[in-house]
C-alpha cells in the first residue's frame, strides 16, 4: 500500500473522530437555559399586549363591483372592541378600473371589519398617479362602495399647482365608471404653469 492510501485510510477515521470531539465540547461547555426564566418584555408591551388580539403585518385585499382593485396593509393590528379594530402604520392602495392609482398612508386608523368602513387619522397622506400629493388630519374610507372622503381641509399639489381645500371627496358618478377627486368647501389653487411643463 502506497503512502497516499495510507494518508486516506487514517483521514477516514481521524476527521469524524475529530468532528465529534468537537460536537461534543459544544455541548459540555454550553451554558444552561432556566426554562422558568421571565421572557424579557416590558411591563407595558405586555399590558398592551393582554388589552386585546393583536395581529402584526395585516393584508386585506378585494375587489370593488365596479372592477377597482383594493389592498389595505398595516403594521399592527388589535381589536379593541366589537368589530372595531386599531390600526398602526396604515397604507391602502386603490387601483381603479379606469387605471388611476390612488395610494394613501397614515400612522393610524381604525377598521370596521363588518361596516367595511376605515378611518385613517394622524398625518394621512394622500397620492396619485395623475400627479396629486395631498396631506390631511383624517380620511373617512368605505372600499366596499370606494367612497373616500376628507372631513376636515386637505393640502398638497396638483397636476395645476399648489392646492388647498376644506373637503375632498372620491366619488364616482353615475352612468360613468371612472371616479374623480372633487375639492369642495373653499377651493384655493395657486396656479404653476411650470407643473404642467413637467
Amino acid at each position: 500500500m502506497d503512502r497516499y492510501s495510507r494518508l486516506v485510510a487514517w483521514l477516514k477515521v481521524l476527521l469524524p473522530l475529530t468532528a465529534l470531539g468537537l460536537l461534543s465540547t459544544l455541548f459540555l461547555l454550553s451554558r444552561n437555559i432556566d426554562p422558568m426564566a421571565a421572557i424579557p418584555f416590558a411591563e407595558t408591551e405586555i399590558a398592551e399586549r393582554l388589552k386585546g388580539q393583536q395581529i402584526t403585518a395585516p393584508f386585506f385585499s378585494g375587489t370593488t363591483s365596479s372592477g377597482d382593485r383594493v389592498t389595505v396593509s398595516a403594521g399592527k393590528m388589535a381589536t379593541r372592541s366589537g368589530s372595531n379594530n386599531e390600526a398602526s402604520d396604515l397604507s391602502a392602495q386603490i387601483d381603479l378600473a379606469s387605471g388611476t392609482r390612488i395610494v394613501l398612508f397614515s400612522d393610524r386608523g381604525e377598521f370596521d371589519m363588518l361596516g367595511g368602513a376605515t378611518v385613517l387619522a394622524g398625518k394621512v397622506v394622500i397620492t396619485t398617479s395623475t400627479g396629486y400629493k395631498l396631506t390631511s388630519d383624517a380620511l373617512n374610507t368605505n372600499f366596499d362602495t370606494l367612497s373616500v372622503e376628507s372631513p376636515g381641509p386637505v393640502m398638497g399639489s396638483g397636476p395645476l399647482g399648489a392646492l388647498n381645500a376644506g373637503r375632498m371627496q372620491l366619488q364616482r358618478v353615475e352612468g360613468n365608471e371612472n371616479a374623480q377627486l372633487i375639492f369642495t368647501n373653499g377651493v384655493k389653487l395657486i396656479y404653476d404653469p411650470k407643473s404642467l411643463e413637467e
